[in-house]
């Protein structure tokens, strides 16, 4: 079998709503904008271009391979952009290290980036898709230490159930969780397909899904719990009122429920926000046609209210 040519970054990542984020965020000259989920960069290299010719961006990923490969791609602005190996979660003092207290705009794109769905053939996968038998992994930040491996064979079957059920929304999630114990007493969980193929067989044929694999909320559930995306995303919601200047743009895209919902009631419950979007804006039938990653996509913007001065 003839192994699959690597693709350039640019070949294989489409950005999600790239005309509504600039339409939002407004880049100008001379604005500071975050990208917290830099990927390969598709979003930043329109962020700089609508702030040319002085705007500034700082990228955070935790992925350090999506960093190099956006370095690549992004070669043209190096003067304008900075990287920061980091979490979202760690805007703080990942903008301390770029010298900024305050920004003009933050992108969130939430979820999987396209490199990590799209590994060539000749790599190690990290666990993030089940077409293919690859490591229970599921790391976005390789520098963390506990993988999707030592989740699945370590925790209890009311935990893993949970898990299933609250961040996979998977209503078979206790009869998985009862299966998955019972066969790792004989043997662990080490790849992808052994977790996509015991979810299979624990869920009876009458209930496995037309539209996805039937172990896609399950796959879901367990990277969110590994990378405690949930989490992250409530602190970036708390820390980035103080980190935008009045009039500042929050746009987050999110690709699931939980995601939203957050996003959603963190916007409402905080009367710093002024809420530019009273429903989701979702993907045109052109974008869902042309990159199907897109489908579920929503993204929600809100600016930030000019600060009360003292009496």
């Amino acid at each position: 079998m003839p192994v699959k040519q690597a693709l350039h970054p640019a070949e294989i990542h489409r950005p999600v709503l790239p005309e509504e984020i600039i339409r939002f965020l407004a880049p100008r000259d001379k604005g500071v904008y975050v990208d917290a989920t830099l990927g390969l960069g598709g979003h930043t290299e329109r962020i700089l271009a609508g702030s040319a010719p002085a705007g500034r961006v700082i990228a955070f990923d935790w992925d350090l391979r999506a960093i190099n490969l956006a370095r690549e791609r992004l070669a043209p602005f190096r003067d304008r952009l900075t990287f920061v190996h980091r979490s979202y979660a760690e805007i703080e003092p990942g903008l301390a290290e770029a010298g900024v207290t305050r920004v003009d705009g933050i992108l969130l794109d939430l979820g999987l980036s396209s490199l990590q769905l799209d590994s060539s053939a000749e790599e190690v996968g990290r666990g993030f898709s089940f077409q293919r038998g690859e490591p229970l992994d599921m790391r976005m930040d390789q520098r963390t230490t506990r993988t999707a491996a030592e989740l699945i064979n370590n925790a209890t079957e009311q935990e893993l159930a949970d898990i299933f059920y609250y961040y996979g929304e998977e209503k078979q999630a206790r009869r998985i969780a009862a299966h998955l114990v019972k066969a790792r007493k004989k043997n662990r969980f080490e790849t992808t397909d052994q977790l996509a193929e015991l979810v299979a067989r624990a869920i009876p044929r009458r209930f496995h899904p037309h539209r996805i694999h039937v172990a896609t909320r399950v796959f879901q559930a367990v990277r969110i719990a590994v990378n405690q995306e949930l989490e992250n995303l409530a602190t970036l919601l708390k820390k980035a009122p103080a980190l935008l200047n009045p009039g500042a743009r929050l746009c987050i895209i999110s690709f699931h429920s939980l995601e939203d919902r957050l996003v959603k009631w963190g916007f409402r419950n905080d009367p710093c926000w002024e809420i530019l979007t009273r429903k989701p804006v979702l993907p045109g039938r052109d974008e869902a046609r042309d990159n199907p990653r897109s489908r579920s996509a929503k993204l929600r913007v809100a600016a930030l209210r000019p600060r009360k001065e003292g009496p």
